[in-house]
């Protein structure tokens, strides 16, 4: 079985934010999870992201793939190295 990055979808109707979650390739999209990464909020102007950078550099690092959007999410989001 394959680990993916993705999003679950959280909020009450129409008012959607999501958790950055570490799940199972056959998990329901909102079912379990192994590790919660953190958020993503897009209803805020600016949308925002919180996440356990530590945490995802690890999980990239023993090869879990990242869906489309959390990608592209983190290519926007990730803080500058210092």
């Amino acid at each position: 079985m394959a680990v993916k990055m993705r999003l679950a979808r959280y909020g009450a109707k129409k008012r959607p934010f999501y958790r950055v979650v570490v799940a199972e390739e056959t998990a329901k999209r909102d079912g379990r999870y192994i590790e919660q990464l953190g958020t993503y909020n897009p209803r805020e102007e600016p949308a925002t992201i919180d996440l356990k950078w530590d945490r995802v550099d690890y999980w990239l690092g023993v090869g879990v793939i990242p869906s489309e959007t959390v990608r592209t999410l983190m290519k926007k989001h990730r803080p500058a190295a210092s």
